[in-house]
């Protein structure tokens, strides 16, 4: 037995550790990078048959998960650029797919303000839009009346229904300047975050818009709900019209909304409750149009009935005075 204060050297048997050099001495050296690029063909064209005889030595069950690994990372890959970094180019890319879930939530920069709650959209999906890690850049329409139809996104906040401008040979209904106005300030020439919900008749999309607050990241904090603050502010009503969309808030709560606006006699509200909503305005507009056709073929059979009424009286008075 071995005893620490004893002058015997210890049994190396006995099951004290090995010395570095006794381990560099059993182990059998790595190979290293110069030992298989050695194996390696002298020609180029002998490559391809080297590897085919490389993997035919390897077993079948590693082949078989190398290819599925494999596709599931390209899978992978694909989907994740296509929800993250593929910027979609104009509304009729918005498939069925993308809105069926209503939870497809879209960054862009407003290009135009269309009328009071529509506008034209720039997807800017991904980074690279802003300063200071700003590489890529929103181009500048050529056109202000197209307002880059074909690059932009048709986007009807959701839940809110603006006075309408002048339209259908109408003048715009009133309040509708103030409205727009409101509206151009809040997101006209800023990022937005839009939530995807469906399309309207007219082939818009309807989402519903958030201006996200300065110097806090809108991918966590989006913002407040641009048609609640219409709304709120009383420039706009809320929609309840077939298809209609409230996003993450319930139709109750853009009514609360509603009713302060009203009691606080805020925007169009300013003359209490007999504002004329946007839907009864569009309703009366076309009434009258469709009247006018009426009235118009009317006024044409009299003024032809009235020569041929003329032409019998004259007649009438020429044979009474020949006494005919």
């Amino acid at each position: 037995m071995w005893l620490p204060w004893g002058s015997s050297s210890p049994n190396p048997s006995s099951g004290s550790k090995p010395k570095p050099e006794e381990i560099a001495k059993v182990a059998p050296p790595s190979p290293s990078l110069n030992d298989w690029t050695g194996s390696l063909p002298s020609e180029p064209s002998d490559y391809p048959a080297y590897f085919a005889a490389r993997l035919q030595s390897l077993p079948p069950e590693a082949l078989l998960v190398t290819f599925a690994v494999g596709g599931a990372s390209v899978v992978g890959t694909t989907a994740v650029y296509r929800r993250y970094f593929r910027r979609i180019p104009n509304s009729g890319w918005v498939t069925p797919n993308i809105l069926k879930t209503k939870k497809r939530w879209v960054k862009g920069y407003v290009t135009k303000v269309g009328d009071a709650d529509g506008f034209r959209l720039y997807h800017t999906p991904s980074i690279g839009w802003r300063w200071p890690f700003k590489f890529r850049f929103i181009p500048k329409p050529k056109d202000q009346r197209t307002a880059m139809k074909d690059q932009t996104l048709g986007i009807r906040i959701a839940g809110a229904d603006a006075p309408e401008g002048a339209n259908w040979g109408q003048p715009a209904q009133p309040f509708y300047d103030e409205a727009i106005a409101w509206f151009k300030g809040r997101v006209e020439g800023r990022f937005v975050y839009c939530q995807l919900h469906s399309k309207d008749q007219h082939g818009r999309i309807v989402a519903s818009v958030h201006v996200p607050r300065r110097l806090l990241p809108g991918v966590f904090f989006k913002g407040p709900s641009v048609s609640i603050e219409m709304i709120r502010a009383g420039w706009a009503v809320v929609y309840e019209q077939s298809g209609a969309e409230y996003g993450a808030y319930s139709k109750e709560y853009y009514q609360k909304v509603e009713a302060e606006a009203i009691s606080a006699r805020r925007g169009l509200w300013v003359n209490g409750t007999n504002a004329e909503k946007p839907a009864e305005w569009k309703k009366r507009v076309r009434a009258a149009k469709s009247a006018k056709p009426a009235e118009a073929e009317e006024e044409e059979v009299k003024e032809i009935e009235q020569p041929e009424k003329s032409e019998s009286t004259v007649r009438s008075t020429v044979r009474r005075w020949l006494g005919w």
